[in-house]
């Protein structure tokens, strides 16, 4: 199988036609012309003052509220960091990000998983959790789209999850890399922007909205909170790039990151719908939700269907998946995350053809 024929469904990114290339060398331009000290100079851990600024407007908050770092990948390791030790319980939902496991299994957290359901974490089994002892340090959600399971979480559980936060003294790690990638329905507040009790540090990132090259993310949380953290950067590194981050800031104030997100949104709208077409015509006894946005699409298989022989005949015939197992602590084993974003529409459908192919071949 050439590279030429793969079709991967494995990895979280944008194919290159819907990367704003010419966008971002216009905004690279301007960035050294506009301000040649500020993009060649370490410059400090709070990230690139003007994109910094930037951010705080979009969301509302005070600046010394913001973080700009390496991708927002660091800013879960940074806050992790700062609010996990051994031992500590912290609560994910049942699947969760692959990253988002290993980073709080290497701190030394007791990671607690709680169910998802079609409209996020199930609110319920964590208030049972809670009323039984649970004491987590921190809950990691995210909430729009989520990776890898594709659903998004109410406003009727938002509400619900800072009550809980509220009586149980635990932050609500809001991880929202996805929020701006709707395809369709009415966009939800952020726990951030509901918040009235400083219980919520948000994180996000310009890696979906812009492109993952340029490794730019945030974490906004109650001031003394990012202080202590920024201390933490400037002994990690100084400070994070700000040729990127000022490159961003380009991007953004020109207007060019609104039409980016147009973009990104309808090309991924087609191919999410394509690819639930597919896969209830060549996969009927999959089972799914179909996403309202995001870069994912969460399949259950029958029982008969064993991912760990799954993947690698689908690997025989030019296709990569990701297997499900490796968003749990356990079991996952009849399931699979499908990213759309990295395939064009016009090959989704043989890609689902040669994993329907597979299925049938290790059907047991």
């Amino acid at each position: 199988m050439t590279a030429e024929q793969l079709i991967s469904f494995a990895r979280g990114a944008p194919s290159l036609d819907i990367v704003d290339i010419a966008g971002l060398k216009a905004a690279a331009g301007r960035a050294f012309d506009e301000d040649p000290a500020g993009v060649s100079a370490y410059g400090t851990s709070v990230g690139y003052p003007p994109l910094r600024r930037w951010i705080a407007e979009k969301h509302g908050v005070a600046v010394d509220q913001v973080l700009v770092t390496n991708g927002s990948l660091q800013a879960d390791a940074f806050l992790f960091d700062y609010l996990v030790s051994p031992g500590d319980a912290v609560v994910v939902e049942r699947p969760t990000y692959d990253r988002t496991l290993l980073n709080l299994r290497q701190q030394g957290g007791d990671v607690q998983a709680v169910t998802i359901q079609s409209d996020g974490i199930d609110t319920d089994e964590l208030g049972k959790l809670l009323e039984s002892g649970l004491r987590p340090k921190l809950a990691h959600i995210i909430p729009n789209y989520q990776n890898p399971a594709g659903v998004t979480l109410s406003l009727e559980k938002r509400h619900r999850l800072l009550g809980l936060a509220a009586e149980y003294g635990f932050t609500i790690f809001e991880d929202d890399p996805y929020a701006d990638i709707r395809f369709r329905g009415e966009p939800l507040p952020s726990m951030l922007s509901m918040d009235e009790r400083g219980s919520v540090v948000h994180a996000s990132s310009f890696t979906k909205t812009v492109c993952p090259g340029v490794r730019v993310g945030y974490l906004i949380g109650p001031a003394p909170l990012i202080a202590d953290i920024a201390k933490r950067a400037t002994n990690l590194y100084i400070s994070p790039g700000m040729v990127a981050q000022a490159i961003v800031h380009q991007f953004c104030v020109s207007g060019d990151i609104d039409r980016s997100i147009q973009t990104v949104r309808s090309a991924l709208g087609e191919r999410a719908r394509v690819l639930a077409e597919a896969l209830r015509t060549h996969l009927p006894e999959a089972r799914f939700t179909e996403p309202d946005g995001g870069y994912f699409l969460w399949v259950e298989l029958p029982e008969n269907v064993h991912i760990d022989e799954l993947v690698p005949a689908a690997a025989e015939r030019g296709v990569t998946v990701v297997k499900g197992s490796d968003f749990l602590l356990e079991g996952g084993h009849h399931s699979l995350r499908l990213a759309f974003s990295a395939v064009t529409a016009d090959r989704i459908e043989d890609g689902v053809r040669r994993l329907a192919d597979a299925a049938a071949a290790v059907r047991r």
